[in-house]
């Protein structure tokens, strides 16, 4: 693992006005933004159509327990997302799971990006986890069949005062929606997607009308800003509702919009909410689903083996076989089942023909294979 990175996001003011804010943050306002919601990713420029859908976004916000081997149970909010679609034709899907307390500090979360490029799909993984100490990142890439490339750094915790990662972001950006305000300069420190330490902004864009569906709403505009010590800022531009649902969600640049359909959100209030809402059943087609198909070859050699090492371990059950298919091949009757049913009624242990002296015969329309003891 490499030292130590305690290069500063920006100046401790910075940190502090940030701490600030998250610690007035309230629990009671906070678990309005406890529920699950989805949003479908359509082409700039396309129709808002079911049709027209290239993809989905899913994001679900409930508490749950949180536990670390030798450590008491937290309670924390766990933080979820999926996005499956295409880029430039490529299917890609990312999921992000955080745990985080409910003044928005993170105490795990890891991201995972999968571009199904055949025959060799990228997965890259940001794994980080917050401790006594400060906060450990590890970057993983693993390229089709090739090993695993890893790299793994640490921050101290003097330098992640008022840090705020991506899962507890999404939660912010739903507080500030249902708070329908927000201070002019929002800024915290933050991590970008590789791990390294940069700045987030919020600002308001304002009251704006948009289509949800084929209805026309209010919506609430924010837009959030990661800034990287390079100058470069990646930028989204997110419309909530007033009870602190998506109506829509895009990042400037992208060929790819992410926009709500489902109309009956409209009717809801805050107060409706429900922290246990599940993640809506996801369509999946493991035979181009990369993961899955692997999954599902990796289980495949598995069982191949198994079966093979039972059958090695029981010989019995080769020889048990061939004397059913034997004999109902020489019965050939109208009836299958109950030929085996009847056949394998009358098994004795292995080595004991099935129609040895004593045993009931399987096969009533055929003489016994030795004569009785007393025949002449």
């Amino acid at each position: 693992m490499e030292p130590r990175r305690e290069s500063a996001p920006g100046a401790p003011a910075l940190a502090d006005t940030a701490a600030e804010f998250l610690s007035r943050i309230g629990l009671k306002e906070l678990e309005r933004c406890l529920f699950a919601e989805s949003l479908a990713a359509v082409a700039v420029g396309a129709p808002p159509l079911r049709d027209k859908a290239e993809g989905q976004w899913w994001m679900a916000a409930q508490w749950a327990p949180y536990q670390r081997e030798g450590e008491p149970v937290q309670s924390c909010i766990l933080v979820q997302t999926r996005f499956r679609g295409k880029r430039d034709g490529v299917p890609v899907s990312s999921t992000l799971k955080a745990y985080v307390t409910w003044q928005l500090e993170t105490v795990e979360q890891e991201e995972q990006e999968c571009l199904e490029l055949r025959p060799h799909p990228t997965v890259k993984t940001v794994h980080i986890v917050s401790h006594e100490h400060g906060m450990t990142v590890t970057r993983t890439l693993q390229e089709g069949e090739a090993e695993p490339q890893s790299l793994g750094f640490s921050y101290s915790r003097a330098k992640l005062r008022g840090l705020l990662l991506e899962g507890a972001s999404l939660l912010l950006l739903r507080l500030l929606a249902c708070r329908q305000t927000m201070p002019p300069d929002l800024v915290f420190p933050a991590m970008n997607t590789e791990g390294d330490l940069c700045t987030s902004s919020y600002s308001a864009l304002g009251i704006q009308r948009q289509k949800v569906g084929s209805a026309e709403t209010e919506v609430f505009v924010i837009e959030r800003a990661v800034h990287t010590s390079t100058g470069a800022s990646t930028v989204w531009h997110s419309s909530f509702l007033p009870n602190g649902h998506l109506a829509q969600l895009m990042q400037i640049g992208s060929p790819v919009v992410m926009l709500l359909q489902d109309e009956s959100i409209l009717s809801k209030s805050g107060t409706e909410f429900s922290p246990q809402l599940p993640f809506p059943k996801e369509p999946l087609d493991w035979e181009e689903d990369i993961q899955l198909y692997s999954c599902f070859l990796d289980r495949k050699d598995e069982l191949q083996i198994s079966h093979a090492a039972y059958l090695q371990q029981h010989p019995e059950v080769r020889a048990l076989l061939s004397d059913f298919l034997q004999a109902l091949l020489l019965q050939q009757p109208h009836d299958p089942i109950s030929f085996a049913a009847e056949f394998f009624a009358y098994q004795r242990p292995f080595g004991t023909p099935f129609s040895s002296t004593g045993a009931a015969n399987p096969l009533p329309n055929s003489p016994p294979d030795h004569p009785p003891a007393d025949s002449k």
